[in-house]
């Protein structure tokens, strides 16, 4: 069959597209257009004109535009073909001839559509008949009103293995055989398939009947029967309620994947029309690709049982494959026994949307699943929860949503293992004669603050400071142990300085696990034949940085609580400067929003501001008391 531009431009002249529009959407007349609120987006002023002249829809809100082809494969999802099968017969056209094959598939396909058409209305009298009495009582104990019940079509077959043979007996045997609805054993006459079932009929994206599900009335197994795979009907590439759930999730922007026929019907009674539900098995790859179609996050909401959260964990391992930029899997998380149908009945539909809002990320869903998995006690373990993330990463097709993976799960795992940085203890500061001990007994006065100590802060701390500390450990190497766990973690802009405090560390630790106590002058002479030699030699100049722990005769106590003091302030300044510029780039962020918490924000800046002011003063309080401290030395030495 081939289509050419004159024919579908004749379909388009055929279909009066604001009478197509209207079936599902409201509209009014504007002048010689309609308009209306748009289907494709939330809003509550009209937006969304249809001009039946130029034959096209245009919405000013999200630029939504098409024209009657267009809106049935956008708004209810229908396939191109399908489309353009429905436009045309609603116009009386004909479409061009197909080859010999095709055209009596055609007709085979059409006389199965009829026969399903009609046993779904056979049904739906059976139940509201005298024999469906018990089958309403179900519905009516479930919640189910008799309205849902008819938009849904649902019915009943009674339990008989001939009923419905004798009602549609003018197809024939082999029809309904065909069509899934009677049984056919060798050596004996077909017989019905769905018997003492309440029956809910499954349709295609257009809304024709395809095929039947069947819920058994009291007890027996199985509890829901399928119709088999039929010409009309593939159950891996089927969704049931696709055709309503269509437009629904197009104005709600998502679409909910539940687990069964009854989790649908309630949620669309409790006002979730976009829900859909696969039909008895895993979610296929063709059913994740027309999920996709409705929305880029389909959520997944599978009921909270054992069962349920392992169908959830299969969708997401069979979606990795799949994904794309954008294009991901959300999922909710279910009270343990619970299904929606349960949930909306017990606890109203804003528990479940509540539930919906809070939907857990694909990623999230992933490394939690297999982090759980195993205990992480071993290295053996963790080795192979390594490898378990990394392979699932790897199934990705899509090279830069593979990278963004692999660099999440592999982020996420170094945090599970970093070492926790000890909590910093602020204490006084060093105030010449104050320290208790036999040394300071002579008590000079403070100096005001030299030009020299206030230049610290404003030069900026980090290079200046992280120079000063790795003389300080060069001068007293015994010292790198106590500080192992904060050195290890400290990330330097300066590419030099780093390696150096890296090898620096690993030569105290080298020699620590070898026995010995790495003193200063052993130190220098081991870095004197690396690279590192001058740039050790130039930080133990007279002119860096001057504080006790970088002077060769300080005193060792005062030395090591002032090496304390640097470091602590060297790991809390970039955190301090990283809180501010976020605390003000917010508030420029909403700097024209009213309903910004203007006070609050402005208090926390000014609290950032403070602490690195008191950063800063610390840093200058070492400074000038050692300047202070070899003053009145030299002053006692005259």
């Amino acid at each position: 069959m081939t289509l050419t531009p004159q024919f579908l431009d004749e379909l388009r002249a055929r279909t009066l597209l604001s009478a197509l529009i209207g079936r599902t959407t409201k509209l009014q007349k504007a002048g010689k257009e309609y308009r209306a609120c748009c289907p494709f987006h939330n809003e509550k002023t009209p937006s969304f004109y249809v001009n039946d002249d130029k034959g096209f829809y245009h919405c000013f809100g999200c630029s939504a535009h098409g024209d009657a082809i267009k809106w049935l494969t956008d708004q209810r999802g229908l396939p191109f073909m399908d489309a353009v099968k429905e436009l045309a017969q609603a116009a009386g056209m004909e479409l061009p001839a197909m080859d010999r094959q095709s055209a009596e598939k055609a007709e085979r396909a059409k006389g199965l559509h009829e026969v399903c058409a009609d046993a779904a209305s056979w049904f739906t009298d059976q139940l509201n008949g005298i024999g469906g009495a018990e089958a309403r009582t179900i519905l009516e104990r479930r919640g189910i009103k008799a309205s849902t019940a008819k938009e849904f079509a649902l019915g009943f077959a009674p339990d008989s293995r001939g009923k419905l043979k004798d009602a549609l007996k003018e197809y024939g045997d082999p029809l309904l055989v065909e069509s899934g609805l009677l049984i056919s054993v060798e050596g004996k006459d077909p017989y019905d398939r769905f018997r003492g079932r309440l029956m809910i009929p499954i349709r295609d994206p257009r809304g024709r009947t395809v095929a039947f599900g069947g819920r058994i009335i009291g007890d027996g197994e199985p509890k829901y029967l399928n119709s088999p795979e039929t010409p009309l009907f593939d159950k891996g590439r089927t969704l049931y309620n696709l055709d309503k759930a269509a437009a629904a999730s197009r104005k709600a922007g998502r679409v909910l994947v539940v687990e069964g026929y009854m989790d649908v019907i309630a949620l669309a009674q409790a006002g979730f029309g976009e829900a859909v539900a696969p039909l008895g098995t895993a979610l296929t790859e063709a059913q994740l690709e027309r999920l996709w179609r409705l929305s880029d996050v389909p959520i997944l909401c599978f009921d909270g049982d054992s069962a349920g959260q392992k169908a959830a964990i299969r969708a997401a391992n069979r979606a990795m494959p799949m994904l794309g930029p954008g294009r991901s899997l959300a999922f909710v998380t279910l009270p343990q026994g619970q299904d929606p149908d349960d949930l909306v009945r017990a606890k109203g539909p804003a528990a479940f949307e509540a539930l919906v809002q809070a939907a857990e990320p694909l990623v999230d869903r992933l490394w939690n699943h297999e982090r759980d998995a195993e205990p992480l006690d071993t290295p053996e373990q963790k080795a192979g929860f390594k490898r378990r993330f990394t392979e699932l990463a790897n199934a990705i097709a899509d090279q830069d949503v593979r990278t963004e993976y692999l660099a999440e799960f592999r982020r996420r795992f170094d945090k599970m293992y970093e070492k926790e940085r000890k909590e910093w203890t602020p204490r006084p500061p060093f105030v010449p004669g104050k320290r208790g001990g036999p040394r300071d007994k002579w008590k000079p006065p403070v100096g005001p603050v030299t030009d020299y100590a206030k230049s610290v802060g404003a030069t900026g701390i980090d290079r200046i400071l992280a120079k000063a500390i790795l003389a300080g450990l060069i001068r007293h190497p015994a010292e790198i142990a106590r500080h192992m766990e904060v050195l290890g973690s400290l990330k330097l802009a300066d590419e030099a300085l780093a390696k150096l405090f890296e090898a620096v560390v690993n030569l105290a630790i080298k020699d620590a696990n070898n026995g010995g106590a790495l003193d200063s002058e052993g130190l220098l002479t081991i870095l004197a034949s690396s690279e590192f030699d001058i740039i050790a030699h130039d930080l133990l100049r007279a002119d860096q940085l001057s504080c006790s722990f970088t002077q060769k005769d300080a005193e060792p106590q005062r030395a090591r609580e002032d090496l304390d003091e640097a470091i602590a302030i060297l790991v809390s300044r970039p955190e301090v400067d990283a809180a501010l510029a976020e605390a003000t780039a917010t508030m420029k962020a909403h700097y024209s929003d009213t309903s910004f918490d203007w006070d609050g924000a402005f208090e926390k800046q000014v609290a950032l501001v403070k602490e690195q002011q008191a950063l800063d003063a610390r840093l200058a309080n070492l400074v000038q008391a050692n300047e202070d401290a070899r003053a009145f030395s030299t002053e006692g030495n005259e």
